[in-house]
């Protein structure tokens, strides 16, 4: 890692910048960060000023090189996060796991774009992207970690300071100026970057796509079965607990693939609850593993929703990060 990323620094290995304004979103950190929703909030801020492109790795598909999203995609075709993109947002959505092949066929298959949303692309060198932004856990900060294997660190914490903006994320709704400057002291900050706090916000229950009858929205239930194929389910287990007696946790890898005998056992769980009062939930990008295939006929008589999520800025923060992001399109897209 040390050895790649000094090449990179001492410019023997290509690095390769764009005229079109391309925004970075990755960390340092094996996953779990929250990219996804912050590249959602991104896709927000700047789709209706701006025709918005997002290039992604694709984690989990079975195709191979470029392709681009569409109606018909599964998330055999474009992964799950980026499937997720397709299905709640009019933007050019891409994979490819050659980033540099990925802006340049993005670029002739949209000529009107004007900004590309790179996910997941800190490691990626290759190319250079405009705006870097890295995010990291409150519950794991990268300034605490260490690289793999004794930690989770895909690199050493020095690669924080490729980044233009660094935002905690998942942290506690009730956010106190105290927490802020003791972050702040624990980060350290560089001159050139821009540090931010966000937190995830709760959206209402959706019944999964597919299903034949639509299940009762209750507040409360006795018995919620939980299942997750998340890098890191904590948040989401924690928000639940709140609206049911007893959460029952299914847990499988992250992006995992999810299969017959996946969806048995969660409805072999989920009758084996001895209550009336119970409910089927997962997370939005679980959902977009099941939904499109043929896996949602095994799970027609079951109530099941997903729960999506958005990012929110603490201390008015997001003012000043919406201003930096659309200063640095708005200006580059006029250099082009």
């Amino acid at each position: 890692m040390m050895c790649r990323n000094k090449l990179f620094d001492w410019k023997m290995l290509p690095v390769e910048s764009y005229d079109i304004p391309v925004v970075s979103v990755g960390n340092i950190t094996c996953c779990g960060t929250g990219k996804t929703p912050h590249i959602e909030y991104l896709i927000r801020l700047l789709q209706d000023k701006f025709n918005v492109g997002t290039l992604s790795y694709g984690y989990g598909r079975t195709s191979k090189g470029f392709v681009l999203g569409n109606s018909k995609s599964n998330h055999c075709d474009i992964g799950d996060e980026s499937l997720q993109y397709v299905e709640k947002f009019d933007v050019n959505v891409a994979v490819d796991k050659n980033r540099r092949n990925g802006i340049k066929q993005l670029q002739k298959h949209s000529e009107k774009l004007d900004c590309i949303l790179m996910d997941d692309g800190f490691q990626h060198r290759f190319v250079k992207p405009g705006m870097s932004i890295l995010l990291t856990d409150f519950h794991n900060l990268y300034v605490n970690d260490y690289p793999l294997p004794t930690g989770t660190l895909r690199e050493f914490r020095a690669g924080a300071e490729r980044a233009d903006i660094i935002i905690v994320t998942k942290t506690f709704s009730v956010f106190s100026p105290i927490t802020k400057r003791r972050l702040t002291d624990l980060i350290k900050p560089k001159e050139h970057q821009q540090l931010y706090f966000t937190y995830i916000e709760y959206g209402d229950r959706v019944s999964l796509p597919g299903l034949k009858h639509q299940p009762e929205r209750k507040k409360r239930y006795n018995t919620i079965v939980l299942f997750t194929g998340i890098a890191n389910s904590y948040p989401i287990q924690e928000y639940l607990r709140k609206y049911c007696s007893e959460l029952i946790l299914i847990e499988f890898p992250d992006h995992h693939k999810y299969s017959k005998r996946d969806l048995e056992k969660i409805k072999s769980t989920f009758f084996d609850v001895f209550s009336k009062n119970k409910v089927i939930i997962t997370t939005e990008k679980d959902a977009m593993r099941i939904i499109k295939t043929d896996l949602v006929e095994l799970i027609q008589d079951l109530p099941i929703f997903y729960i999506p999520i958005e990012v929110k800025f603490h201390l008015e923060g997001s003012k000043s990060f919406d201003k930096q992001i659309t200063d640095y399109v708005r200006k580059s897209k006029k250099n082009r």
